[in-house]
């Protein structure tokens, strides 16, 4: 577990005459989650941050996605970034709540990334994906999909995860 208990000082005009009082001021604490913790807050999230690198650049997108088993789901369309991410499968995904300054939450995905597209991918494991797709975004792949054009589905395996909660001093 990582914590930060360090203070400083710093100086408040509070005094008589607008004298200087100096006042304590504690850091955050920052703890590491636990694999069951980060489960959590990838299931309940829909929008995470998809991490990939090809050739001498690293880009980040946001994505929509669905987490189920162990396994991260989500779609797009079709251009630059299918074309790189299968030159290489290795990927990051994060997942944010920030609720201030020092109060937040973020999980960080490493793993494969694997596209189901309809020619190569095993049947039941992209229509699985699709229902679980749709059981986060009820429109998806129905003629009210706001986003119909994101027709590439692809799931990306949870091989590593660790995550990290800020909390405010309560002192």
């Amino acid at each position: 577990m990582l914590t930060s208990a360090d203070t400083s000082t710093r100086t408040e005009v509070n005094g008589p005459s607008g004298t200087p009082r100096p006042s304590r001021v504690r850091s955050p604490r920052i703890v590491a989650l636990t694999h069951a913790q980060c489960a959590r807050v990838l299931a309940r999230n829909h929008v995470g941050r998809l991490a990939y690198a090809f050739r001498q650049a690293v880009d980040i997108v946001p994505i929509h996605y669905a987490y189920a088993d162990g396994w991260i789901y989500a779609r797009t369309s079709p251009g630059q970034k299918l074309t790189k991410l299968r030159h290489n499968r290795w990927v990051a995904f994060e997942v944010d709540e920030i609720r201030g300054l020092f109060h937040w939450t973020s999980v960080v995905v490493h793993g494969g990334l694997y596209m189901l597209d309809e020619d190569s991918a095993v049947g039941e494991t992209r229509q699985r994906a699709m229902r679980i797709l749709q059981d986060k975004f009820p429109g998806a792949f129905t003629d009210h999909d706001p986003v119909a054009f994101r027709m590439t589905i692809f799931r990306i395996h949870v091989d590593a995860v660790s995550g990290r909660r800020a909390t405010p001093s309560t002192r």
